[in-house]
């Protein structure tokens, strides 16, 4: 696998992270992303570039996509049909189970395989190494990239061989992920506004049983110092809950909390813009309140 050259499709913050990721570890890498300014790090580092996506795929028998929408990804694999080398194309972002079994039915009349296998961590995770990555394909597939995914993943999980049932895992995660979020930064403000330290707040919390992801993770690294650099746009979490409210109403599971955390998702892209950063959906909770979850922050 060292000596084939990898492709990588979508270099935004998680894509140019796992990328740079492969690029560390030795692997060999074309790129290909409509933002030169994206493409520019890597080249720097060490990429080729693709100058389309029919190149990508006339030279590399293994193409990773880290895309923004739905729709991204379809244009993708449509531009990847027919090249002579491609064998496996692994889809590392939240798109959704109907468009993931789409897209595998696409390929497969191509000889193509795909590898369901959306990513949890954020770019920190990616940087590091330390991702999660639910996967789904055949077992065929899943042997030729399983060294890449190692490469990029501290934990793996087999979620079974059905492309689409991985995004199943990863839009579950990502609800549970969002709910926690809001709750957490909503209760945190009344915390504060009430006169309690943030530092000794978050650690209260950290030490019972309200602790999650956000508390844990979220707040202590961009939050109370005040750096909102968390890494990823808010406005993403519009497309996943929306994903999962979907699959959701197609299973026929009633949804209450979800459909709350997906209208406070959207009043912060409202009012924060949606390319602001994932942790900056507690600045509009903030103003409102007047007051800031920061280190040292306390009404007396």
């Amino acid at each position: 696998m060292q000596e084939d050259i990898i492709g990588f499709v979508g270099l935004g913050q998680m894509g140019a992270a796992i990328a740079q990721r492969l690029l560390a570890a030795g692997h060999k890498l074309m790129v290909y992303d409509l933002n030169p300014q994206a493409i520019r790090p890597l080249e720097q580092a060490g990429a080729q570039v693709a100058p389309d996506l029919a190149t990508l795929a006339r030279t590399t028998p293994v193409v990773f996509m880290s895309l923004p929408s739905v729709e991204a990804t379809h244009t993708v694999v449509g531009a990847l049909q027919g090249g002579q080398c491609l064998k496996v194309v692994v889809e590392t972002s939240t798109v959704g189970p109907a468009a993931v079994r789409s897209v595998a039915a696409l390929l497969a009349s191509q000889g193509v395989e795909l590898v369901d296998a959306p990513v949890s961590g954020g770019p920190r995770g990616a940087a590091a190494g330390t991702l999660s990555v639910m996967h789904a394909a055949s077992p065929s597939a899943m042997a030729r990239v399983l060294p890449l995914l190692e490469t990029i993943a501290g934990k793996r999980f087999d979620v079974g061989a059905v492309p689409g049932l991985a995004q199943v895992c990863k839009l579950v995660n990502n609800a549970i992920s969002a709910a926690g979020m809001v709750a957490a930064c909503e209760a945190t403000v009344v915390g504060i506004k009430a006169g309690l330290d943030a530092d000794t707040l978050l650690a209260a919390i950290n030490a019972g049983s309200g602790r999650n992801a956000a508390t844990i993770d979220k707040f202590p690294g961009a939050i109370l110092p005040g750096s909102f650099d968390y890494g990823g746009p808010m406005g993403l979490m519009l497309k996943d809950l929306s994903l999962y409210l979907q699959e959701a109403s197609a299973a026929g599971v009633p949804q209450s909390v979800v459909p709350a955390a997906l209208a406070a998702w959207q009043t912060a892209v409202d009012r924060s813009g949606f390319d602001a950063d994932y942790s900056r959906v507690i600045c509009h909770l903030e103003a409102d309140a007047g007051v800031q979850v920061r280190s040292g922050a306390s009404r007396r």
